[in-house]
């Protein structure tokens, strides 16, 4: 049952993160043609299109991500690859919401700026270099990574609770009439963290064995010579 969780939060994981690139795609059509026709109505599609469809579906493939992160041995830190996905979604989400939702909403009104395709453009460059880490696995683990340390994937409930909260901020968004994705920011923060702590444990634990120069915890009477 826990691989099967685990599968479908994969496969949520991967459906959502193409169609945030395809969405994405779109967008940077639209917004090619309405400055090349000077056609309002594209930005108007435009900004349909990131209101009511890719922001959720970036919202979720962000997070099914990070949980995919936090509730397997991968973490967030331990390898290059995983890190830099990490590093590249988080500035994704900033531009995303901040910078490019403003502008569209702008542009929706006649105030168009030249420079929201081509951030629009770098999105799309984004998640091709993230389908290439995906792939490609480059660079190694980082620094930070405890080789003595690997935490086990999650329980059956974990991958369950990361594949129902987005239907939970998909419901919301639907009764208040815009994305909310406050659920599972909620979740995969408190997750994280949880998980974090639990590292930290077991990093403690492990430095804490000891050796054979002296005793492996407090109280514990030192081997005696032979």
């Amino acid at each position: 049952m826990q691989k099967r969780a685990r599968t479908l939060l994969v496969w949520l994981h991967v459906v959502t993160s193409v169609g945030w690139l395809s969405q994405a795609l779109a967008l940077f059509t639209l917004l090619l043609h309405g400055l090349n026709t000077g056609d309002v109505n594209a930005f108007r599609m435009a900004r349909v299109l990131d209101h009511h469809v890719l922001a959720f579906m970036g919202a979720t493939s962000a997070f099914s991500g990070m949980m995919l992160s936090a509730t397997t041995p991968w973490g967030y830190f331990k390898h290059w690859w995983v890190l830099g996905k990490f590093a590249i979604t988080v500035v994704q989400l900033y531009v995303g919401i901040f910078v490019l939702s403003g502008r569209l909403e702008a542009a929706a009104n006649g105030d168009v700026s030249a420079w929201t395709p081509v951030g629009t453009a770098l999105m799309v460059v984004g998640f091709a270099f993230q389908t290439w880490l995906s792939v490609a696995k480059p660079w190694g683990r980082t620094p930070w990574a405890d080789p003595k340390v690997k935490l086990p994937t999650a329980s059956t409930k974990a991958f369950v609770l990361a594949l129902t909260i987005p239907l939970v901020d998909l419901a919301l968004g639907l009764w208040m009439g815009h994305p909310m994705p406050l659920t599972m920011l909620v979740v995969v923060v408190a997750y994280s963290v949880r998980r974090a702590a639990r590292g930290r444990r077991r990093s403690s634990d492990a430095s804490g064995r000891g050796t054979s120069a002296g005793p492996a915890r407090r109280g514990a009477a030192a081997p005696s010579p032979r």
